[in-house]
């Protein structure tokens, strides 16, 4: 079956084409046409219940596993077509990570283990080096490292809620995935633990495209490129990030964006 080819070195674009979704009789997303650039961040913003984590299960097939579950559209990943009947899903969620709203570190499992678990998982015949190499790259990468160097070993519950959410951000870049998508993933933390998950995305820039969906609209303006506004399943408008909080081509992103509703 085939399967998208990691990039890594040069991230892919991701296009959603006329992409609609929802549960048996109930429409939740309508005819979606975005582009997610490569190597860069879009922000998908809008108020609650528009349909935005729906957007990011679709792109990497999380949707369909719920009961009543419809997608129709495409989605590609660069040329890769998601929803091809010959795709390997499994190959596909390793190339697509996800990071959730909570941390959701593996409760029984190590600092070590929870982010060598995907790599495990996809290189059974890894050396322990090797392995070992792969974990500090990815706790290095997720700006961890230093922070538990001497307690890999020790369990990933005694962390932070913000180390727990960067433990899961390394979990997700140890397979070396060419996207990364991230449901809300600074809602439950404070501050310096939201600092910290902006710094890591901007610096992300380049290997990794990133699709992250959040409600705070300050955040969208500090670390997106191009910003997505979402409303009732629909795209009212998706521009370089910076022109649609200045110059809004639609009088309703100018009302969401400014605080009028949402």
């Amino acid at each position: 079956m085939s399967e998208p080819r990691a990039t890594n070195a040069a991230a892919p674009h991701v296009r959603l084409g006329n992409l609609s979704a929802g549960f048996a009789d109930r429409n939740v997303l309508r005819q979606l046409n975005v582009v997610a650039p490569a190597g860069r961040v879009l922000a998908i913003v809008g108020p609650s219940g528009c349909g935005k984590s729906t957007v990011l299960r679709c792109i990497n097939r999380l949707h369909e596993l719920d009961e009543g579950a419809f997608v129709s559209g495409q989605v590609e990943i660069s040329a890769f077509p998601v929803y091809a009947p010959t795709t390997n899903v499994v190959a596909l969620r390793r190339r697509v990570g996800m990071v959730f709203q909570r941390p959701t570190p593996f409760v029984t499992l190590s600092v070590f283990d929870n982010v060598a678990a995907g790599i495990r998982a996809h290189r059974r015949d890894i050396t322990q080096s090797d392995l070992e190499a792969l974990v500090e790259v990815a706790l290095q990468r997720a700006g961890l490292w230093r922070e538990v160097v001497d307690r890999l070993f020790g369990s990933a519950m005694a962390l932070s809620g913000g180390q727990q959410q960067r433990l899961c951000i390394a979990r997700a870049l140890a397979v070396q995935p060419d996207v990364l998508l991230l449901d809300e993933p600074t809602a439950s933390l404070d501050s310096m633990g939201t600092q910290r998950i902006e710094e890591l995305l901007y610096d992300l820039r380049d290997t990794v495209t990133v699709i992250m969906v959040t409600h705070n609209m300050q955040q969208a303006a500090r670390i997106s490129d191009v910003t997505a506004f979402l409303l009732d399943g629909r795209i009212v408008e998706c521009a370089p990030t910076r022109q649609l909080f200045t110059t809004p081509s639609d009088a309703r992103t100018e009302a969401y964006i400014t605080g009028r509703f949402g």
